[in-house]
C-alpha cells in the first residue's frame, strides 16, 4: 500500500521541461530573400509536394526575418479537397520559435480557382490581428495552384 502511495505521489511532482533551441542550417548570406509575390510563389511552388497541389488543402506559413530573408516553411495544417483547419496559436508559436519578425500565409486551393474565400479572408485578419499583439507583421497571403496565384498584398487586401 505504502509502495502505491509513493508511486502516486512521485507522478504528481513531475513536471516537464521545457526548452525552446533555434538551429539554422544556412548561414544569413545563403538565404533566399523576398522582394515581391512572385519570389513567394517561386518558393512556395518549388517546396510544395506536387503530388498534393490538386489533391488536398494545405496551409503553410512563410517565415520571414527583418530583412525579408526566408527563415523556412512550416506546413501547418493538411486537410480535405475543399479545407483545412488552421489554428492561429499553431502559426505564432511556430513563428517565436523561429524568431520570425514577419510572416507570409500560404495555402493552395486544389480546385485551381485562385479567388479567396470569405473563410481566407477571416483567417487572415485574425491571423493579422494576433500576430500584432507580437509585433509580429503579416506581409501577404498567397494561395496558389500549379498554375499561378493570388496575392492579397498586391490587390491591396492585406
Amino acid at each position: 500500500m505504502n509502495q502505491v502511495a509513493k508511486t502516486e505521489n512521485s507522478r504528481e511532482n513531475r513536471i516537464a521541461e521545457i526548452e525552446l533551441i533555434y538551429k539554422c542550417k544556412i548561414p544569413y548570406a545563403a538565404r533566399t530573400t523576398i522582394k515581391c509575390s512572385k519570389d513567394t510563389f517561386d518558393i512556395l511552388l518549388s517546396n510544395w509536394n506536387p503530388n498534393k497541389i490538386e489533391l488536398q488543402e494545405q496551409f503553410k506559413v512563410l517565415l520571414l526575418n527583418r530583412s525579408n530573408a526566408v527563415l523556412g516553411i512550416a506546413e501547418i495544417s493538411t486537410g480535405g479537397i475543399t479545407g483545412t483547419v488552421v489554428d492561429i496559436r499553431l502559426i505564432l508559436s511556430t513563428a517565436l520559435k523561429a524568431n520570425a519578425t514577419s510572416l507570409i500565409l500560404c495555402h493552395n486551393h486544389p480546385s485551381g480557382n485562385l479567388n479567396p474565400s470569405v473563410a481566407d479572408e477571416k483567417i487572415t485578419t485574425k491571423v493579422k490581428t494576433a500576430a500584432a499583439f507580437l509585433d509580429i507583421n503579416v506581409l501577404d497571403h498567397i494561395i496558389l495552384s500549379n498554375e499561378g496565384y493570388f496575392s492579397f498584398a498586391d490587390q491591396g487586401r492585406i
